[in-house]
This record gives C-alpha cells, structure tokens and sequence, in this order.
C-alpha cells in the first residue's frame, strides 16, 4: 500500500502539470456531480449501520440498544441545532449562528458525556482506539510511524503501479467533482479556481500518508458544499430593470459566498491538535455509535442541499402548488405560462404528466 500510494503521488503531479481538469471534466455537467455526490451521501447512511453492527458484535445487548440510541441522538441533536438560524427573536444572532455552525460539534460532545452518567457508567463501551500517552501509532502492531519501504522486492514496486493508477483516478475525480460542486453558479464565488494546485498538494499528501503507512486522506465530498453554503450571506446589489420603456436601478438581496481560508486552515490545525497526545486520549473517549450518529447526520444535510432531490419532489409536485414549493425550496425552474387545461388538469395529476402535452408550453 505505500508504494501504492507514493506512484499515486506522482501521478497527481504529471495531472497537474499537463492541467489535466480542463481536458477531462469539460464534459461533466452540473447533474452528474450532484449524482456522484448523492451516490456519497448514502455511503454515509451505510456506514452508519457497519459501525452499529460492529457494536452489535462487540458489546451485549443492553449497551447495543443504548448504542443505536447514542447514534440516532447525535443526529437528532445535530440536526436540531443546525436549525438555529430560525429560531428568531430567541437568542441573540451571533449565539444562533454559533449553535448552526457548531451543531454536530455540541452534539458530540453531549452524547460523548451521557454514557458516563447514572447507571450508563455500568454499561460496556465500544470506543475509538487510540494510543498511550507516549508519541507512538495507534496500532499496538506498529512501533515506528515510518513504514520500511526499501524492503519490498523491486517486483513488487513496480506492480504497485496499477493500484496506484486506480487510487490516481479515484481521487483526481472525487476531487474535481468536489471542487466544481463547491463554486457552482449558485454560490457566485468570485475567485478563480487553482484545480492544478490542488491536485499537486493532494498528491504531496497521498504521498505522505504512503510513507506514514496511514490511509490516505481526501476531502469529503458531500461536505464541501456545506462548506460554501455555510459561508453564504446576503449582499445588496444594483440591478438593472426595465419597465415599460424605462430602465431603472433597484436594489436587490444576492447570495454571496464569504470566501476565506481561514475556517478551512483552523480546522485542519485542531485535527492536527487533538491527534497529537496528550489531547489524543480525548478521542478516545469517543464511542463509535457517537461516530455513526455523525455519519447519519453528514448524510443528511447533504442530502438537504442536494438540487436532485428536490428536482425529483418538483416532478411529483400539482403544477399549482410547484411555483410555492420551489420557491420555498429556493429553486429556481422555469414554469410553463398559465394554461386552464392545465390548471384543470392539475388537480389530479403531477406536473409531469401534463406539462409536456400543453400547447401554450
């Protein structure tokens, strides 16, 4: 696998030298990244169900039914929180905002505390396993964060090209797609993307994990529109209007995103804290259902911003209601003009059935 991932290494470089996103995702189109993108969001879900079942396995029943609990809480919590924005007049904005932006971190917390109350305390745990209070790996089997590469034959370097050309295409897609669904139109990011920069740190980093003997790291994808949207605010803005002859300037609400580094940069850091000792035994306190319960929960707010599904909700929507639905869904469709063959047919039928069959459309 090290070796594996160092060719992975260098051939995200060659991808970026040649600048390989504007000959490969030239084809790739808005509707293909939110598949992909939903396509990860379920993996969330079925995740969430491998660790219960490793609970299950693990630890006798009682403690496996306070397990699906922990899990289904830390979601529950997380998603209940993250509604904070709307919870006007109550608290003041900036404690809103914090409990939204923070929601899944103060769930953690709180269901990592709940098994050490009460009669809970009597119960068998599964938790993440970590290391002692020495600076050492994790893994009992290993001593030395270094894996000893110059060991394998030369047979073997070279035939871990192909599974590192395999990690190459995985990764360069799963990172393109992340990258075009976080500054998609929507968003109205300002900056040019550095797609090539990007891929050259991806490898630098796939490299490392190679030669640390760690599985590799790489962005969450379903996250990295939460991302933007979590940086998105309101900004006035002059419009142009013209009405009857005339054109006028009217001030318009327009969704810009904040776009910094700043957040991204101090997260990396407090991972880079709390898997460092002594803060590290700290994680280890975590117990896994707590970690399906924030599986459940990233799957779900990707699937809250998931353009797809709404579209799908559109198609099965009365075409009188669908002007009010995505309004409120913050979509924006082109609806067919008023037609009363249509209206009278949209008592009773979906939008789908209709709308192609209306001659005014």
């Amino acid at each position: 696998m090290a070796w594996s991932l160092i060719h992975a290494g260098w051939m995200h470089y060659l991808l970026a030298i040649f600048n390989a996103h504007d000959w490969t995702m030239r084809y790739v189109t808005t509707f293909s990244t939110e598949i992909f993108s939903l396509l990860n969001s379920i993996i969330y879900f079925h995740k969430a169900v491998q660790e219960l079942q490793r609970a299950h396995a693990a630890l006798s029943f009682a403690a496996f039914l306070y397990s699906i609990i922990g899990a289904i809480g830390t979601m529950l919590v997380a998603i209940f929180l993250s509604t904070a924005d709307n919870w006007k007049p109550l608290f003041h904005r900036y404690i809103r905002m914090g409990l939204a932006e923070y929601a899944a971190a103060i769930s953690i917390i709180i269901f990592i505390g709940m098994p050490h109350v009460g009669e809970l305390a009597s119960l068998d745990k599964q938790t993440l396993q970590v290391s002692s209070h020495a600076f050492r790996p994790s893994s009992p089997d290993r001593s030395v964060f270094f894996v000893q590469i110059w060991h394998l034959p030369l047979t073997w370097i070279f035939a871990a090209i192909i599974p590192g050309f395999i990690i190459t295409i995985l990764f360069f897609f799963d990172h393109e797609v992340s990258s075009i669904i976080c500054t998609i139109d929507r968003y109205g990011t300002k900056k040019p993307g550095g797609f090539a920069w990007d891929i050259v740190l991806l490898g630098t980093t796939t490299a490392l994990c190679g030669i640390l003997g760690i599985p590799p790291a790489n962005g969450l994808l379903p996250q990295a529109p939460l991302h933007s949207e979590s940086l998105l605010h309101i900004e006035k803005e002059e419009v142009q209007m013209s009405a009857a002859g005339e054109e006028k300037t009217e001030m318009q609400d327009v969704s810009q995103v904040y776009e910094q580094r700043w957040s991204a940069f101090l997260h990396a850091a407090a991972i880079l804290v709390f898997v460092s000792p002594p803060l590290q035994l700290v994680l280890g306190l975590t117990p896994t259902s707590v970690l399906a319960g924030l599986f459940m929960f990233m799957g779900e707010q990707s699937l809250a911003v998931k353009y797809v599904c709404f579209a799908r909700l559109c198609l099965s929507t009365l075409i009188a209601f669908l002007a009010r639905f995505c309004t409120a869904s913050s979509i924006s469709l082109r609806l067919p003009p008023s037609c009363p063959s249509c209206q009278k047919r949209s008592r009773a039928t979906g939008a789908h059935m209709y709308t192609p069959s209306c001659r005014l459309w």
